[in-house]
């Protein structure tokens, strides 16, 4: 094992750490870049208990894709949502659950799935089938159930099966 594992055992998750601080903090000064210095030691120690497994990321460039797909995802979804509560008096969305069968199993890519769930407006995580092979979503506006699921399967499923299995 490296010096620099051993002192810094999940270097991504350090970074990242350190890069969230001082974007939140208010203005830049030497005490807050050595706060977010030292939660970015600390806290990848601290939560080590935590993390099942390394996490390995096979496809770098679909993460990429990835991030830019929930973002456009989240923008359109907000818009959509808005309109739809300013007429909703007049004729509610058609709201309903729905079920999506899954292909991925992977821990890591699940919970990456059910966050992306959770910051897309108009969708609710609520259920996970005990076998993961299934995914109760309940969903703002669904006009058409199968071509909503394959939708969601191939923007929000397909890529974490690329970037995770």
């Amino acid at each position: 094992m490296t010096l620099i594992r051993k002192l810094v055992p999940a270097p991504l998750l350090s970074l990242a750490l350190v890069v969230l601080w001082l974007a939140l903090a208010r203005k830049a000064s030497l005490g807050q870049l050595v706060l977010a210095l030292a939660l970015g030691v600390i806290v990848p120690f601290i939560t080590v208990s935590l993390r099942q497994t390394r996490v390995r990321v096979r496809r770098p460039l679909v993460v990429l894709r990835y991030i830019l797909t929930v973002g456009h995802d989240v923008i359109a979804s907000n818009l959509e949502v808005a309109a739809g509560v300013l007429i909703a008096g007049r004729r509610p969305p058609p709201a309903r659950f729905v079920v999506i069968p899954l292909e991925l199993r992977e821990p890591i890519g699940l919970a990456a799935l059910a966050m992306v769930t959770t910051v897309v407006p108009g969708t609710v995580w609520s259920e996970l089938a005990l076998d993961r092979s299934a995914l109760l979503l309940h969903v703002w506006s669904v006009h058409d159930e199968p071509a909503f699921i394959a939708r969601f399967k191939a923007r929000y499923e397909t890529p974490l099966r690329e970037i995770f299995e």
